[in-house]
């Protein structure tokens, strides 16, 4: 670990009760959804990691449980630093609070939580789709989402694709 991330992982530990894990010389705080807004307020006010500059999640269906990891990758431009937190939430009512209060580019972002894996965020101010259309079923980046099929169309199976494709009536 970086000799300057490690203060800052002791203090996330101590005020949080954060874990930690590395890999590939990244550092990986799990911290718990409650704590999330003010574990990222210390990290803004105290640490100087001004940016957040992702905002995602990560769907481990169906292999582990809690299902999600919400990733809040944070960045430090005046120590160079980079950290990521990570929120694992239950896959039956996944829940996190939003933090547009401490950073406020989260609203797009946590509002694509929303929108493609069906994650609540509390408090959110405007928490309408902002990808897919209003009225759309279920959330396309979820694992167990249902893939569409197109059989290819080749010169062999040209006739019989054709008929079914759902040409505009004259």
């Amino acid at each position: 670990m970086d000799k300057k991330l490690e203060p800052i992982v002791k203090a996330l530990q101590s005020k949080f009760g954060a874990t930690f894990e590395e890999f590939r010389d990244e550092v990986h705080l799990f911290v718990k959804p409650e704590q999330i807004v003010d574990a990222l307020t210390l990290l803004r006010d105290e640490h100087n990691f001004e940016l957040l500059s992702a905002l995602t999640t990560v769907d481990y269906h169906p292999q582990s449980t809690p299902r999600f990891h919400v990733i809040y990758q944070l960045t430090s431009l005046a120590k160079n630093l980079s950290v990521q937190l990570r929120v694992p939430v239950n896959g039956d009512s996944p829940k996190v609070p939003t933090v547009t209060r401490v950073y406020a580019m989260a609203n797009w972002r946590e509002r694509e939580l929303i929108d493609m894996f069906g994650i609540e965020v509390e408090g959110h101010p405007d928490p309408r789709r902002i990808l897919m259309p209003e009225g759309t079923e279920g959330h396309p980046l979820r694992k167990d989402f249902p893939l569409g099929y197109e059989e290819p169309q080749f010169t062999f199976n040209f006739d019989e694709i054709d008929l079914r494709k759902p040409y505009a009536k004259e």
